[in-house]
């Protein structure tokens, strides 16, 4: 099985981290490869930002058609992902999507923890697009952040292990949640100091697409286009039958 893991801004360090993650989360035999969006922003933080990542996502998916069995969108808010499910042969999921489930399960309700406030809007329309915005007790976030995403994990471990208790000891969460791309992988550097599941959602996204691979196999029929698309990166007009 092959797995493509995207990551929707343009900072490598952080397609290095989730990457890491990726691997250390998928099954023998299961083979990850990453990717980085070909165009957008360093570090994706308000509305205006994850509306280029759309694009940016897709291109990024498009380039490698048919050299993956299953996709993931490494970013929070998840990008792009309605049309990737709409346009693509294989399942597609986004880091929040799995992360909002798989944290519905571990617990009746869930904690979002993330490294800051900046993200918190778009967060929510994610929450609610995905109808869970009830099994959520609230958000715990850090302040503004400017220095390289890429190691912003280790720098704010301290902070987020302390949200992610907040979280737990004053809003009632029964699993909490490390919301974004960039905090991949520090999941079990914390967990000995907070008492409740904590939910990695590139983690979890690559165990579900393992799983959604042998409940939908690659290649079941999609609706046929011929439309054209004109004036986006090379491989998308693929998609739309171009």
């Amino acid at each position: 099985m092959r797995i493509l893991v995207v990551n929707s801004n343009t900072t490598e360090s952080v397609t290095d981290r989730i990457a890491a993650a990726a691997r250390a989360a998928a099954s023998p035999g299961t083979g990850i490869e990453a990717a980085t969006a070909p165009f957008g922003l360093p570090l994706i933080v308000s509305r205006a930002d994850w509306l280029v990542a759309g694009p940016a996502t897709l291109a990024a998916l498009a380039a490698r058609r048919g050299s993956y069995d299953a996709a993931v969108i490494a970013c929070f808010g998840d990008p792009g992902l309605d049309a990737a499910k709409e346009l693509l042969d294989v399942p597609v999921l986004g880091i929040s999507e799995a992360a909002f489930h798989a944290a519905a399960m571990l617990g009746r309700r869930f904690g979002i923890v993330s490294f800051t406030a900046a993200l918190r809007p778009m967060f929510e329309d994610c929450l609610a697009h995905h109808g869970l915005a009830a099994r959520c007790t609230g958000f715990r976030m850090g302040p503004a952040f400017s220095g390289d995403p890429g190691r912003v994990a280790e720098e704010r471990a301290g902070l987020i292990a302390a949200l992610c208790r907040e979280a737990v000891e004053q809003d009632g969460a029964e699993a909490v949640i490390l919301a974004g791309g960039p905090l991949a992988g520090l999941a079990p550097i914390i967990a000995p100091n907070v008492p409740v599941p904590i939910v990695d959602g590139t983690v979890a996204a690559v165990r579900l697409a393992e799983a959604l691979v042998g409940l939908a196999p690659p290649g079941a029929a999609r609706r046929s286009r011929s439309r054209p698309l004109t004036g986006f990166a090379p491989g998308l007009d693929e998609l739309y039958g171009g």
